[in-house]
């Protein structure tokens, strides 16, 4: 009897268990953001994507390290989760002096030339260029560079929006060191975790991603760009050598881009290793592989969209005649070790 009793209890305990479990996952899925994937050539197309449980949503409340991230191109179909931050180890990322991560996951440098204007990407409807700022140190045959600012011109009616680190003698980080601007005119972005700006007709999204210095800018179907604003630090001067002096700390900035869609004749300093046809000049096992391109990548100004090689179009090509090219865009783990991904070295 006694035995019957503890075998009906302790099913009565493990059903109580099972129904309070799938109510917790209910609750889960209910509480996770959902988004449906409309662009006609998506693997993706009409379907519906939820956020997982350890992101739900696309933009997380303060305090909150990873946010949902959907790709239409994906053919997996699955939402995934992204720190909220530029990834300086993960494709489309541009860091350092600068250093970037193409998008066939090569590590490269472009040094550009500083005070002078460099096209990252040129596509049919879409031009980021960026403003580089630096120093030359005697005995010195090259400047030492880092990306001070970016100049965005897109969609059907040639937007514009500019984004730059101001300059600072010293750094503080109680400081927000970010300037914006849409169509000419400054952006006043309240600080703090989360506030958003956008305009009329929502051609583009500014998130906070922090309190101040970092945001994620959203031009619909088209990209997502997490910008982070960074000083020059004592330690990277007396490692690198940079010779940076006490009135200006080079405030610069880390980006990382997700493209949703480009053209298969796509340009730029970054743009271009998106091309299937490719092929990257870099030096594999090179501790600094340089790769060239300032004649053909450079501007007149931020807000130029003309270069030697550049393709941008002024947004008169519609989108749906676009054939996007297949955009591999996973990020790179360096929690393994030094080295991590074809061409990837995570440590400089």
């Amino acid at each position: 009897m006694k035995e019957d009793l503890k075998r009906i209890n302790g099913l009565y305990v493990t059903l109580l268990l099972t129904l309070y479990a799938c109510a917790v996952i209910v609750q889960l899925e209910a509480a996770s953001e959902t988004k449906t994937c409309f662009q006609k050539k998506s693997p993706c197309f009409l379907k519906k994507q939820t956020c997982p449980n350890q992101c739900p949503s696309f933009s997380p409340p303060n305090g909150s390290s990873k946010a949902c991230v959907v790709d239409c191109f994906n053919p997996i179909c699955k939402a995934t989760c992204r720190n909220r931050k530029p990834n300086c180890n993960g494709r489309g990322s541009a860091c350092l002096d600068p250093r970037f991560i193409g998008g066939d996951g090569i590590v490269f440098y472009f040094h550009g030339k500083r005070d002078e204007h460099f096209a990252l990407v040129s596509d049919t409807d879409l031009q980021v260029n960026a403003r580089f700022i630096g120093l030359r140190p005697s005995g010195r045959s090259r400047d030492f560079t880092w990306i001070q600012s970016l100049g965005l011109i897109f969609g059907p009616n040639n937007k514009t929006f500019t984004l730059e680190a101001q300059k600072a003698a010293k750094w503080d980080h109680q400081v927000d060191h970010l300037r914006l601007s849409f169509q000419g005119k400054e952006i006043l972005l309240p600080k703090g975790d989360s506030s958003i700006w956008t305009p009329p007709g929502s051609y583009i999204k500014i998130e906070r991603t922090s309190d101040m210095n970092s945001v994620l800018v959203t031009l619909p179907d088209i990209a997502e760009i997490w910008v982070n604003v960074v000083p020059v630090t004592k330690e990277d001067d007396t490692i690198h050598k940079y010779g940076r002096p006490e009135n200006d700390c080079f405030a610069h900035l880390e980006v990382q881009f997700r493209f949703l869609r480009l053209s298969p004749n796509v340009e730029g300093v970054l743009g271009r290793t998106y091309r299937e046809d490719f092929q990257n000049p870099a030096k594999p096992g090179v501790a600094m592989p340089v790769v060239g391109g300032e004649d053909k990548y450079r501007t007149s100004s931020l807000l130029e969209t003309s270069c030697n090689a550049c393709v941008y179009s002024r947004g008169s090509r519609s989108s749906d005649k676009i054939e996007p090219l297949s955009l591999n865009q996973n990020t790179v783990d360096c929690t393994g070790g030094s080295s991590s991904g074809i061409g990837i070295f995570c440590r400089k």
